[in-house]
């Protein structure tokens, strides 16, 4: 999640690959149709597979992931080969800002109607402080292996499923508001729902649904209340992610949040546990943000949430 100080680096961009833009039929052929299942439960241990290989990338390459640094390069490409060989369109759309260049990762999967598109997505970058395992590579790992759920299980949903991973959104949603300008306004209104997940393993955490999309709201709250979670509406980082874009354009959206530097009071720490007085993640936007500032318990909840969010939503 971005630092909500002004200051936000602009973007030139340039696009490279013309069918993202247009919202063409995506090329290849669907896997054969299997009947309509639940959503699986993503094994969480598959989720800090992919936490411990983005702080290994971190570790490697100067300690971050940052825009314009080799670290999210590696990143972008460590996503990019899991997804091609579960057969997913990929495309990486290139732009800059602050003088660098950034990207973005889009994952199609084959089949279902392009008329009708389901995005879910999260930021892979980190600030240049640390490595942002939790900060976002915890939406990222999520958002991946809910991918590869999809190609495992060859789902064939009736809507069109999109993936994807924002460059820059540590410099103010840089990436995610390219990619929503370079739509047409007809492929906009293709876009069913945009669901955004952006630190969801904070280490304290909490449970926050946003509230932007009552649809999209109830799916969520649906999830949890079958496990006996209470949620809150979402407030602290409301316009400083990546649905941010998507909401301006007036696409549907909605999101997890588990927290980040506001404080846990006493009443969320007697219904979710953890620590009262002490921020949700006190290593938010820190060197400490590393692979054991994760709450598994969180993410594994987020997680499925996801999953089912996507299931559900584009049935």
């Amino acid at each position: 999640m971005k630092l909500s100080i002004p200051g936000r680096a602009s973007a030139t961009a340039v696009v490279t690959v013309a069918a993202l833009l247009t919202g063409g039929s995506i090329a290849g052929a669907a896997p054969a149709p299997t009947a309509a299942a639940a959503a699986p439960d993503l094994p969480v241990a598959n989720v800090k597979a992919h936490l411990t290989q983005l702080q290994s990338i971190a570790t490697a390459n100067g300690g971050n992931r940052a825009h314009g640094r080799t670290g999210y390069k590696a990143s972008l490409d460590y996503v990019k080969a899991k997804l091609d060989a579960a057969g997913f369109t990929t495309t990486v759309q290139q732009f800059t800002s602050g003088g660098r260049t950034g990207y973005n990762l889009i994952a199609d999967w084959p089949g279902g109607d392009t008329g009708r598109v389901v995005m879910a997505g999260s930021h892979l970058d980190s600030v240049t402080a640390g490595p942002g395992i939790n900060d976002n590579g915890s939406g990222s790992a999520a958002v991946l292996e809910t991918a590869l759920a999809v190609a495992r299980s060859a789902y064939q949903p009736t809507k069109h499923l999109r993936f994807a991973w924002w460059g820059a959104e540590e410099l103010g949603m840089v990436g995610s508001r390219y990619y929503v300008n370079s739509l047409t306004t007809a492929n906009r209104a293709k876009i069913s729902g945009y669901l955004n997940f952006d630190m969801i393993g904070s280490p304290n955490p909490g449970y926050f649904v946003y509230d932007d999309d009552p649809a999209i709201e109830k799916t969520f709250k649906t999830y949890f209340s079958g496990i006996g979670v209470s949620t809150e509406i979402e407030t602290e980082g409301d316009g400083r992610s990546d649905h941010a874009p998507f909401k301006s354009a007036g696409i549907p959206v909605g999101g997890l949040f588990s927290g980040a530097d506001y404080i846990k009071t006493s009443a969320q720490a007697a219904k979710w546990g953890g620590t009262a007085g002490k921020a949700f993640d006190a290593c938010y936007h820190s060197s400490c943000d590393t692979s054991s500032n994760i709450n598994d318990t969180a993410l594994n909840r987020n997680a499925d949430a996801l999953a089912y969010a996507v299931w559900e939503l584009s049935a």
